[in-house]
């Protein structure tokens, strides 16, 4: 995903949310400049990720502009070609 991203930064929002309540927005920064990620990083509370059945650490949803989520994976899932492909799709769809 590091590798696509940059293709659609103009045109897909994208964020990390992080959903272990003892680290810090601030964490999850230092650790996204370490990683070198292009993307920002979010805080959210555990009923908003309980309500979109996240579930386990390191899920990744694609909501659409009608909030419909169109694609879900766990742990690595997602090869660089899905992602682009994702990303296509969010893209063509949604009015910015």
């Amino acid at each position: 995903m590091k590798s696509v991203y940059p293709e659609f930064a103009d045109k897909v929002d994208f964020y990390a949310v992080g959903q272990d309540p003892s680290e810090s927005l601030k964490k999850m920064e230092r650790y996204r400049k370490e990683q070198g990620y292009p993307w920002p990083v979010a805080e959210t509370d555990s009923s908003t990720l309980r309500k979109l059945g996240v579930l386990q650490t390191s899920t990744k949803l694609a909501v659409d502009g009608r909030g419909i989520i169109n694609y879900r994976a766990v742990h690595g899932g997602g090869s660089p070609e899905t992602w682009r492909s994702v990303f296509e799709q969010l893209s063509r769809g949604v009015d910015r």
